[in-house]
């Protein structure tokens, strides 16, 4: 056997020489000097050679171990060179690979994506397509391959989401054909296949006894305390639930009277200030005893430095037993439908608090400005209404950290 004070040694000579270790491995000295490992074995009768490299580069152990390696593939009956050379070849069509084509084409589209979107679209990709579908080169996926991926998000009573993730494989698809990686779209022939979406209105209740029970239903089962907490800021403020999830705190003004959501966060592209009720600002002086030292408000219960999941809300509302009764997003409609109700000549004002499109920006932005004070009044009206004789939040603090 050999040592590595051998190896060492090894000088040139006037003829390539070599010097045997054991199980076919040797190592062959070139008149130049160079030190090459060699492996000598015989498959299907005909004798054969590997080479793994040049000493002092590749150890002694190093090449031991590819050794052993290939004895393992010559006892399992396959040829050690062959599958070699599939590995090499499979290590350069990683850019075939449905997951390295689908990170271009995000990238490819983050200019004009949103930074929440991108995540969401990412996180997407990352849970329920990479897995199945992640290393796969495009041309070897069939349009029965992507549909078990998305029947498997379907089962799991996210029918939404299985359409955005078809929708999101077919645009890497035809990404890749464009750049010539790719031939077909296997995801966009089995739309058909899909169960029906019910679309319609979001389900919203629209009694405040009925809103004020859901609060209690909601509390009372474990949860994690950031969702409980996200739970109530969401109804008090009636904004768009992607808008909490991913919540800064440096979006909060300095007495948490107000928060300034931006733009590029915002459907209208607008930033909207939503005034805080002393309710919202005892939520926030509540979850900033978790939360207070990262950057995100109501953050991912996993990552502090990531967004709460868009699917966290929806579950625990599920969990209290109010799945088709009450979505998140439907506390604007049990907002927009009990204040216009009590207030029916306010509709203009609710309709900023909702932060609802307005074509005229000369218009809209006076409103903003002019209104403030009024909306601060119903936003505190709005939650005296819903929160009466809710818990204090600092309560819920308490509740187990069960999703």
């Amino acid at each position: 056997m050999l040592t590595d004070v051998q190896l060492r040694r090894l000088t040139p000579r006037e003829k390539p020489y070599k010097l045997s270790d054991t199980g076919g491995l040797f190592i062959l000295v070139q008149t130049s000097g160079s030190r090459l490992w060699r492996m000598k074995y015989r498959f299907g009768g005909k004798e054969k050679l590997l080479s793994f490299g040049a000493y002092p580069e590749v150890t002694l152990a190093a090449a031991r171990e590819a050794r052993d390696q290939a004895r393992a593939e010559i006892r399992a009956g396959r040829d050690p060179s062959l599958t070699r050379r599939q590995r090499q070849a499979e290590a350069k069509r990683v850019d075939k690979q449905l997951r390295h084509v689908g990170e271009k084409w995000m990238e490819a589209q983050s200019a004009r994506w949103t930074a929440r979107h991108a995540e969401d679209v990412r996180t997407s990709l990352e849970r329920l397509a990479w897995p199945d579908l992640g290393h796969i080169d495009l041309d070897d996926i069939t349009a029965p391959m992507v549909l078990e991926t998305i029947k498997k998000i379907e089962a799991g009573r996210a029918k939404e989401t299985a359409r955005r993730v078809r929708q999101r494989l077919s645009a890497i698809f035809l990404f890749g054909m464009a750049h010539g990686l790719g031939t077909h779209d296997p995801a966009s022939v089995m739309k058909g296949a899909l169960a029906p979406l019910k679309k319609g209105r979001q389900p919203a209740l629209i009694d405040l006894d009925a809103l004020r029970q859901l609060f209690r239903d909601v509390e009372a089962i474990p949860a994690h305390p950031v969702t409980l907490l996200a739970m109530r800021f969401l109804a008090l403020t009636v904004v768009r639930p992607g808008e909490v999830h991913a919540m800064a705190w440096h979006e909060v003004s300095a007495d948490r009277a107000t928060w300034v959501i931006p733009a590029e966060r915002m459907k209208i592209r607008r930033e909207h200030v939503v005034p805080l009720s002393r309710q919202a600002r005892d939520i926030l002086n509540a979850v900033s005893t978790l939360t207070g030292r990262g950057p995100l408000v109501f953050p991912n219960a996993r990552w502090a430095h990531r967004p709460m999941s868009e699917n966290a809300l929806g579950y625990l509302l599920q969990r209290a037993g109010y799945a088709g009764r009450q979505v998140p997003h439907g506390f604007r409609a049990s907002f927009s439908s009990i204040m216009n109700e009590h207030y029916p000549h306010g509709r203009a004002i609710i309709d900023l608090m909702l932060a609802h499109s307005n074509q005229n920006r000369v218009e809209a932005a006076y409103n903003r400005a002019l209104h403030m004070e009024r909306r601060q009044e119903l936003a505190q009206i709005w939650a005296d209404l819903l929160m009466s004789g809710a818990a204090d939040p600092v309560t819920l603090l308490g509740s187990g950290l069960i999703l």
